[in-house]
């Protein structure tokens, strides 16, 4: 009964929040800033993983096969949990979670600096990938909480931070682990506490929404259902999956051997290849910022239509180019590819309204999982054959893109 009722309780707030502008229009742009820069510093911590690679790699004699283990322990140990705590949040809201879930990505990394073998390396990127599980699905909700009624803005807000903090990492490695080594890793832990302050105030405002909804029940409006069977519903969260899946073995192409491409085919160095990643994942961040308020404005199923499908031509002319080319096509790659993301969590929430939380474990986890599995399948691939070939391999991916056809077209919400 008790969990029925913080049920209720959070689905009210949830959807309160969503009108709640006018007074409190400034304390919650404050609350979409403090996602977005905890996410930021989560995402930072998170890309010094496969930022390191080439310094673990020669360090430990790594194959590309365990590079791709590293990634794929890191991802999975995010992927299953996510969900999971997606529908627990979703029965009873957990506030200051957000900031608890910090303590394993600090752990993670302190380990990760002191690692000695292999099998503490992987032991340290599980850990980094269990804080990362409990900080998305709820800062996912929050956003939406925090919205005003523009979900794709305040989705694309939220994850850009997570992108801009991807982005940093490579530079971290370029200009801090690499110079000092990996003990240096330690010191980025720091951004874990500054996250954990963040998200401690964010609970806080979390908690008093809760609080005020229990304090003064209000009649319950009748959930929003889209005009779809449970069969449309779970065909098109299926379509979704696929396209993430496309989405995220291709990133994982980029994100986790880019650098070993670039020193392997142009015989850039480690430093400059870190810096052409820079330059790829802040064209990832860029995209993300701009898919979600598109999305509020033309639909989102235009934005995942144009951001799969559309990115296919760049794709398919990377591995044949030079490397002035190659630089400059990941950055049409990256922002066209990165776009889609922020769609499809809202579009799929606009399929499940009653269900946010679970939505964006589901599709943060899967992300991640997609993530990890590319990394590890593509760097035993590139062992059994060569980097190019995997990156003549993935050009194709996006062609999942032409499945959006079969999306069914929702309703437009009506405007706050």
């Amino acid at each position: 009964m008790a969990t029925k009722q913080s049920a209720a309780v959070g689905a009210e707030a949830v959807a309160g929040a969503g009108g709640a502008v006018g007074g409190a229009e400034g304390a919650v742009f404050a609350v979409l800033m403090g996602l977005s820069v905890s996410h930021l510093l989560n995402d930072t911590m998170q890309s010094l993983i496969p930022a390191v690679y080439p310094i673990l790699k020669e360090k430990y004699a790594l194959s590309f096969t365990q590079i791709g283990l590293i990634t794929f322990g890191f991802q999975m140990s995010s992927s299953l949990l996510q969900p999971v705590v997606g529908i627990t949040t979703d029965r009873r809201p957990l506030p200051y979670s957000l900031a608890w879930g910090m303590v394993f990505t600090f752990v993670g990394l302190v380990l990760l600096s002191l690692a000695w073998s292999f099998g503490t390396i992987l032991a340290a990127a599980a850990l980094v990938g269990v804080g990362s599980s409990v900080f998305h699905p709820e800062a996912s909700r929050v956003a939406r909480m925090a919205s005003g009624g523009r979900h794709g803005f305040a989705q694309s807000f939220f994850q850009v931070g997570g992108n801009a903090g991807t982005a940093l990492g490579p530079l971290l490695a370029a200009f801090i682990v690499v110079p000092w080594g990996q003990p240096s890793i330690a010191w980025c832990s720091v951004a874990a506490v500054a996250a954990m302050i963040v998200l401690f105030n964010v609970g806080r405002w979390y908690s008093a929404r809760l609080a005020a909804a229990r304090a003064n029940p209000r009649p319950r409006a009748a959930a929003r259902r889209s005009d779809l069977s449970r069969r449309r519903v779970a065909t098109a969260i299926g379509i979704l999956l696929i396209l993430v899946f496309s989405k995220y073995f291709y990133l994982a192409s980029i994100s986790s051997y880019y650098t070993f491409y670039l020193m392997h085919h142009f015989g850039v160095s480690v430093e400059a290849s870190q810096v052409c990643l820079f330059v790829f994942l802040g064209a990832v961040a860029a995209g993300t910022l701009a898919g979600g308020p598109i999305g509020d404005r033309i639909g989102f199923k235009a934005v995942i239509w144009a951001s799969i499908l559309g990115v296919l031509p760049f794709t398919m002319l990377l591995p044949h180019v030079n490397l002035f080319w190659t630089i400059a096509l990941t950055i049409p790659i990256g922002a066209i590819l990165a776009s889609a993301f922020s769609a499809i969590i809202v579009y799929a929430q606009e399929l499940l309204p009653s269900r946010v939380g679970m939505v964006a474990g589901l599709f943060f986890g899967f992300a991640f999982g997609m993530g990890g599995l590319g990394a590890a399948l593509l760097g035993s691939l590139a062992d059994h054959t060569s980097i190019e070939f995997v990156y003549g391999v993935c050009a194709y991916l996006p062609m999942a893109g032409l499945l959006t056809v079969f999306l069914p077209n929702l309703r437009r919400p009506a405007a706050h």
